[in-house]
């Protein structure tokens, strides 16, 4: 009865601090339905020919389902791609709420000495806000253009082409990411990734990761985080918890939730609102359409997810309270979220 007990108070322990001593999140035995759910899930993974290199499903904070396929393995980190924006983001959030910064600062003024001579209103305009929206303005989405170039990347950003006002236009635009990056290290005094050591990795008990460096020595920020799975799914958790870990709020509930509501339209990259219905792409069929918040995107089923390159996914449901972390390495990833909803979703 005394070992009983005390297996019971050790258990509550770990539920409440979301972690086990090893820093690892707590596992529980999948319901029968979820185990044949997922093994179904796997089979038509395998028959869609869908590279998925890992997937952990979270539910009421246990980890209940975990694989590992390809090139994945649970002790190695993956490339994040465009998930990194997520975490550059919770980088300004952090940093507003410490005073350094507000959402309607002006991008122009962090950076005087490569403001363009006579600079248009229209930039002088372009907020933190807009930033983190994807709605500064542009029409088509600069990065590749910057990176190939051999200017400095802010300088570039600044000088690209404005085709609508600010924050009434959406264009996916990875190098005004980078641009926030900038921003935090300005007003921080630390790489991204430095500020968020204390702040973020440290009480998620995640080990320092390695982010890719711009020439100028600033965090890519939406681009080259490398992560572990279970890394991913802490950061998913702390989502669905309001930024609450182990009992305290490291990152502001208010924020969390601005975050990842709907605050601007969206289409997927590359893609514009002609083209979407070209391909027949709606809000009943597209994971893509469902809006954008601060450097995440709304999905069916009143979820938000964070969202990389080629497969990589942190997806967050609250009516569940799950979450979905994955990686891959695949071109269809309308296909890879789809079998999720159809063969995970009823199963939670």
């Amino acid at each position: 009865m005394v070992r009983k007990l005390i297996f019971n108070c050790l258990a509550a322990l770990v539920f409440l601090t979301g972690c086990g001593r090893d820093g690892k999140l707590p596992r529980q035995q999948a319901t029968p339905q979820m185990e044949t759910a997922f093994a179904d899930y796997l089979q038509a993974v395998e028959d869609a020919g869908q590279d998925i290199h890992s997937i952990m499903i979270l539910q009421h904070g246990k980890v209940v389902e975990e694989k590992w396929m390809g090139e994945g393995h649970p002790d190695s980190t993956h490339i994040m791609n465009s998930v990194s924006k997520t975490f550059t983001a919770t980088a300004v959030g952090l940093a507003i709420s410490e005073g350094r910064l507000k959402l309607e600062d002006k991008v122009v003024d962090f950076f005087p000495g490569k403001v363009p001579e006579n600079a248009s209103d229209t930039l002088k305009s372009i907020t933190v806000r807009h930033l983190l929206t994807m709605n500064c303005g542009h029409g088509t989405d600069p990065t590749f253009a910057v990176r190939q170039g051999d200017k400095d990347w802010v300088t570039a950003f600044l000088e690209w082409p404005i085709d609508h006002e600010p924050g009434t236009y959406y264009c996916y635009n990875t190098i005004g990411t980078y641009v926030l990056s900038e921003i935090v290290q300005k007003v921080t005094g630390q790489k991204v990734n430095d500020y968020l050591e204390p702040r973020l990795w440290e009480p998620l008990g995640i080990e320092k990761p390695y982010w890719e460096e711009s020439p100028a020595g600033a965090n890519c920020g939406g681009w080259g985080l490398y992560l572990k799975t279970e890394d991913m799914a802490k950061m998913g958790q702390l989502l669905l918890q309001e930024g609450k870990w182990k009992g305290k709020q490291i990152l502001p509930a208010e924020w969390v939730r601005e975050a990842s509501s709907r605050l601007v339209w969206s289409v997927p990259s590359m893609l514009t609102p002609e083209l979407c219905e070209r391909f027949g792409m709606t809000e009943e069929n597209s994971d893509w359409l469902q809006g954008y918040g601060y450097q995440m995107w709304r999905c069916r089923h009143n979820a938000f997810r964070a969202d990389g390159a080629n497969g990589q996914y942190i997806i967050v449901l609250p009516d569940q309270d799950a979450v979905i972390a994955m990686t891959a390495n695949l071109r269809d990833m309308q296909g890879e979220i789809n079998l999720v909803w159809e063969h995970i979703l009823p199963a939670l």
